[in-house]
């Protein structure tokens, strides 16, 4: 790469945290953003963590300083999660190019499904329910979360949104408080597991990085509730079309 590519590169990053903090996947732009820009598949998934990563890091503290959080649920979660993520990086490094590609269009396509449709986003006039068994439901069903966060974590946001407004009815600003803590704790774990088989740019990543970092820190300060209806509509026309690229070409 020539150094003015890292240049879109850390634009996308700014982009994606902040989407990624708001509404949720940005990711979906982020990795067919680094496939094609000419890494491998592999590579471009771990190489994407970084962004994550550093993104997480800012919009939990973020969310920590206005005083929302969700203690210690969240940290339940994540260790549930962490465990399936470990499994799911391994899957990811192991798998054919090709094959990846697919799948990631195929994900792309159902995630904008749950855009248009809005079937992940939580409901704010329902009585949070944290009962003994809607916390272990959960828990157990964030084990699989982890697995999908480890293998290819694009849309990752939207899948935990819909898992706590479901089962636990709990309000957006809470939500992504926990959405952001448990991605930043089973993405330490998914990331070491790439870094082990040596699938990451670390260049390209920390690039991304310093822009999803930048991101997630705004839009945690940004109210919440102030709707992500513009960010669904740049999403559903984004990810088609990349979705298209991938699958076809």
């Amino acid at each position: 790469m020539e150094y003015y590519h890292y240049l879109p590169v850390f634009g996308v990053g700014l982009l994606c945290g902040f989407i990624n903090v708001v509404a949720g996947g940005g990711s979906l732009l982020t990795l067919p953003v680094l496939i094609f820009m000419g890494l491998p598949p592999s590579v471009a998934n771990g190489t994407n963590r970084v962004g994550i990563f550093m993104q997480n890091i800012f919009a939990v503290r973020g969310f920590s300083s206005k005083g929302v959080s969700a203690f210690p649920f969240a940290i339940w979660l994540s260790i549930s999660s962490l465990i399936g993520a470990v499994i799911g990086a391994k899957v990811a490094i192991d798998i054919e190019e090709e094959l990846f590609n697919q799948i990631l269009a195929v994900v792309m396509v159902v995630v904008l499904l749950m855009t248009i449709f809005g079937t992940a986003k939580p409901r704010e006039n329902l009585e949070e329910d944290m009962s003994l068994s809607k916390r272990i439901t959960s828990v157990v069903l964030f084990f699989f979360i982890g697995i999908y966060g480890g293998f290819i974590h694009a849309g990752i946001g939207f899948i935990i949104m819909a898992t706590l407004s479901m089962v636990n009815k709990m309000k957006l600003v809470k939500v992504n408080s926990i959405k952001v803590f448990v991605a930043l704790v089973y993405t330490f774990f998914s990331l070491v597991v790439f870094v082990w088989e040596g699938q990451i740019d670390w260049i390209i990543g920390l690039t991304l990085g310093c822009g999803t970092a930048i991101g997630g820190w705004a839009a945690s300060q940004w109210s919440v509730a102030k709707g992500d209806k513009w960010i669904r509509y740049f999403l559903i026309v984004a990810v088609s079309g990349m979705a298209i690229k991938l699958w076809f070409f």
